[in-house]
């Protein structure tokens, strides 16, 4: 298949060239990362290093995926830190102050339902007791 870096298909860099396996100015398909065989019936070196340079930017991109998320995670954090759910179902900074007059706006705890509705333990349990008999 045709390996990709950055949503295209490689270009030609350093010396009008992909790879220096390659002539100056080859625009074949084999020259731009087209890959015909798999992992499984064996690469040859180039379509090696293609699937290496495919590889290398998915893993880089990943890195510096979690690395935001993480910074995104950190920031909501240190944001909602002094927030608590009182026994009213009011939301409260640790002065008293309210910020939300219901827990998610419906008083629905997001542990105790399912899309939105609430779960309905006691049928579940009857219906897992109904199959054992």
């Amino acid at each position: 298949g045709q390996q990709a870096v950055r949503g295209e298909r490689i270009v030609r860099g350093y010396e009008d060239r992909t790879l220096p396996h390659f002539k100056k100015n080859d625009r074949g398909a084999m020259a731009r990362g087209f890959v015909m065989n798999s992992y499984k019936s064996g690469l040859n070196p180039t379509e090696f290093f293609f699937h290496a340079i495919g590889g290398r930017e998915g893993l880089v991109d990943t890195a510096v995926r979690t690395s935001q998320s993480g910074y995104l995670q950190r920031r909501m954090i240190n944001a909602l830190q002094d927030l608590k759910v009182a026994y009213d179902m009011t939301v409260r900074t640790t002065g008293g102050r309210i910020i939300q007059f219901e827990y998610g706006e419906d008083s629905t705890d997001p542990m105790k339902s399912s899309f939105g509705e609430p779960v309905d333990v006691e049928g579940i349990v009857s219906n897992i007791l109904k199959e054992e008999i």
